[in-house]
């Protein structure tokens, strides 16, 4: 019988991690984090992280476990995520797993024995050079010889997506299109439950992450981003040079815009990240939505949360 385990996703800033915080306290559950920024030491207020007084409260599992210029694959989050799962589980608790990456979700819940389980650093390295070489639209191409329904499905200025379809098919033989269905007729990895936070009211989450950047301003991201500058993170990890909450603030740090002018454009950033986390998550079948509404309180959300995981 595959382990029990809860989900609490959804777009960023809707109050998954407070919900689970306190689904963990009632439930007797450890957390799991589904982020793929909050792996990295010293990216803590970019990454909105738990504070000192939350990871207190309740244990939390896969914060703070890499450097910032170490590389870390979906692989890499399946196989630890996995293991403190069972440990979780071997010790009478409840995993519950929250974040918002749901390419990492996905991943994880899907039985996909066919994925490369380790990273051919030499080939991501070659094919990052070509594409600085020959460009992103080559690169696109030819993924489109070899795996056509992929490449039709990614834009070829998504260069992250492209490389990584034609890393999958050159390190296993096999086209991530194909790997996706195996992967799909495979079943599902744990007996999960999973619910994701949805606003009937846009406008709503949205002002929930304005007032996020803002408080993140606040509490140092402007400092913590220069921090990161300095030690060379963002010249070694391409990865944390993409991160929303930096990318946008790195242009203030080097002089070139005001600090009014990088708050809107990770505000801006941050919601439209938003919308593509929804529209990710609406499209899971095994996702089931939490509904929140403008009158709705903390105290709502939670007891909602509970009548749902009742019968579980």
């Amino acid at each position: 019988m595959n382990e029990k385990i809860i989900a609490i996703v959804g777009p960023t800033a809707s109050g998954k991690s407070a919900l689970a915080l306190a689904l963990a306290e009632k439930l007797g559950g450890e957390i799991v984090s589904c982020d793929s920024m909050q792996l990295y030491r010293r990216m803590n207020i970019g990454t909105a992280k738990p504070t000192a007084d939350e990871l207190a409260r309740v244990r939390h599992h896969l914060i703070d476990v890499c450097e910032p210029d170490e590389d870390f694959s979906c692989a890499d989050y399946v196989t630890l995520a996995s293991r403190a799962i069972e440990d979780i589980t071997s010790r009478g608790k409840l995993p519950i797993v929250c974040g918002g990456t749901g390419l990492y979700l996905d991943a994880l819940l899907r039985k996909n024995d066919l994925a490369p389980d380790t990273v051919d650093e030499n080939l991501r390295a070659e094919l990052w050079e070509r594409y600085e070489r020959e460009g992103a639209e080559t690169l696109w191409r030819e993924l489109l010889s070899i795996d056509p329904a992929s490449a039709e499905a990614t834009h070829p200025n998504n260069v992250k997506r492209v490389l990584r379809a034609l890393e999958i098919y050159y390190t296993s033989g096999v086209t991530k299109t194909e790997l996706d269905l195996r992967s799909r007729e495979g079943g599902m990895r744990y007996d999960a439950r999973v619910l994701y936070l949805s606003y009937t009211d846009r406008e709503q989450l949205y002002g929930r992450i304005n007032r996020r950047v803002d408080q993140m301003i606040a509490e140092g991201l402007v400092e913590e981003t220069e921090a990161l500058r300095t030690e060379g993170v963002f010249e070694k990890n391409r990865t944390a040079a993409q991160a929303i909450g930096y990318k946008e603030i790195l242009p203030y740090c080097e002089g070139r815009i005001s600090l009014a002018e990088a708050a809107e454009d990770l505000k801006m950033a941050t919601r439209r990240y938003a919308k593509r986390q929804i529209t990710w998550f609406s499209a899971k079948s095994y996702a089931e939505p939490l509904t929140v509404t403008p009158s709705d309180r903390f105290e709502n959300i939670l007891e909602n949360a509970e009548k749902l995981f009742q019968n579980f």
